[in-house]
């Protein structure tokens, strides 16, 4: 029984909503201010998920980790592991 009653009540908050809509709708100012509230929220969603897909673009780093040969110090730091933090967490530990 309270499965019947339920189901009573959703249709008929969805009947309400339908109702609405249409009341509000029919205005064609009020359409168009909808259709470009929902362009507006795709060309969103559009853009958040194409930075998802590539995030490094929005990125501020210019070196990033990557060898460059011009930067002779910051090479020989990478190639040396940099010691530096392992020494001192050695030191800590010991």
């Amino acid at each position: 029984m309270k499965l019947k009653s339920k189901k009573v009540v959703m249709s008929g908050i969805a009947a309400s909503v339908a109702g609405v809509a249409t009341y509000f709708l029919r205005d064609e100012t009020n359409r168009s201010k909808v259709k470009q509230s929902f362009s507006d929220i795709s060309t969103k969603l559009k853009d958040t998920t194409a930075k998802m897909k590539n995030p490094d673009d929005d990125l501020p780093v210019d070196k990033g980790g990557q060898p460059h040969p011009d930067d002779i110090e910051d090479n020989k730091m990478v190639s040396e592991g940099a010691q530096y933090s392992v020494d001192y967490y050695n030191k800590e530990k010991q």
